[in-house]
């Protein structure tokens, strides 16, 4: 028997960024998340999370709260959370209440994925901390958001009101090993960010296997990869479309920040040496192309990394394409799992 496809029981989720996007409003984005949280969920996607980012002209999810609330009220079962708050921006109180208040109006929907970056520049940052630590105390802040969480103790003075006791699946996010060795620890489950980070992806993964304490959250590690896909009908279309985050990394190198612009014939002469160097390392992950080719270079991914569940990032400039790539990989996921079942029926016979 031929060997059974990983995607066929690899849960995909979605992590949205809010694209702003060139000649287009910032209401027209949120009405696209919207919209694509919506097939997302008649696909079969798992989870649709959002990203804390703040002072970025790109990206429109900085009261990353609020537009989960919109998102899960537009929904019915999908998981809706975040990819994720940036915990040292905000007092745990108010995480705690913000997130049991989701919990409360979406009960049984809502995941809290935490990392300890600002999601900003240096300037953003201080305007949101007041006091730059830089995350250094983030296992703290965490400690006391856990304990906000948990069912309250006798004459505890403050108290999570909505937030306490209630079961609020926490995630821990990272681009590097300390978050992962911190969910390893904790026998929290672990999402790292391989669209950002890529070089770190199996390092990261390694220590937090390593280090994983089982608890009465999970009995063994669990791990959710971020990647970039981008398909399309042809691989010559999807490298197309491509080309708008080829231009937004690019605009990111050069500290030139603009809302996402639509793609452009060719990337020729756009970038010197040093930064299509960057720009391919920033974009080692991505996986771009036809339905044929994102199969196979995702089966490679899931090999490579024996992640749990991956939570695709897909920004093409028109809302149409997204739409597009995004049922291109929930078709190949489906096709995967009618191939498996289809041999698993032969091998019996």
């Amino acid at each position: 028997m031929p060997p059974l496809s990983h995607l066929a029981h690899t849960p995909l989720s979605v992590l949205d960024l809010a694209p702003v996007k060139q000649g287009r409003s910032i209401t027209q984005t949120f009405h696209e998340t919207l919209d694509l949280a919506q097939h997302a969920e008649a696909w079969g996607y798992k989870r649709y999370w959002l990203a804390e980012h703040h002072n970025l002209a790109s990206v429109a999810c900085s009261a990353t709260s609020v537009l989960i609330g919109y998102v899960a009220q537009g929904t019915s079962t999908i998981r809706v959370g975040s990819g994720g708050i940036m915990l040292p921006n905000h007092a745990p109180l108010v995480i705690a209440e913000q997130f049991g208040t989701l919990e409360s109006l979406y009960p049984g929907r809502i995941d809290l994925g935490l990392g300890r970056a600002p999601g900003t520049d240096f300037p953003t940052m201080h305007a949101l901390r007041r006091e730059l630590r830089n995350g250094d105390n983030f296992p703290e802040l965490l400690d006391e958001l856990r304990e906000l969480f948990a069912e309250p103790k006798p004459n505890q003075a403050v108290r999570a009101l909505p937030g306490a006791g209630l079961n609020i699946p926490i995630w821990l996010l990272g681009s590097s090993g300390f978050s992962a060795q911190l969910a390893g620890h904790l026998g929290l489950p672990f999402a790292f960010a391989g669209h950002f980070m890529p070089e770190n992806t199996l390092p990261a993964l390694d220590i937090y296997r390593r280090s994983f304490q089982p608890s009465e959250v999970l009995d063994r590690p669990y791990t959710m990869v971020g990647v970039p896909v981008l398909t399309a009908d042809t691989d010559a279309e999807a490298q197309y479309l491509s080309t708008t985050e080829y231009i937004n990394v690019l605009r990111l190198i050069r500290n030139q920040l603009a809302p996402l612009s639509p793609p452009v014939p060719t990337v020729e002469g756009l970038a010197n040496s040093f930064e299509q160097a960057a720009i391919a390392s920033k974009r080692a992950a991505a996986i771009v192309g036809s339905r044929e080719t994102v199969r196979g270079k995702l089966e490679a991914f899931l090999d490579e990394t024996r992640a749990d569940e991956l939570i695709i990032m897909s920004n093409p400039y028109e809302h149409a394409a997204r739409l597009r790539s995004y049922e291109i990989v929930a078709g190949i996921v489906k096709e995967a799992t009618a191939g498996n079942q289809q041999a698993q029926l032969t091998a019996v016979r």
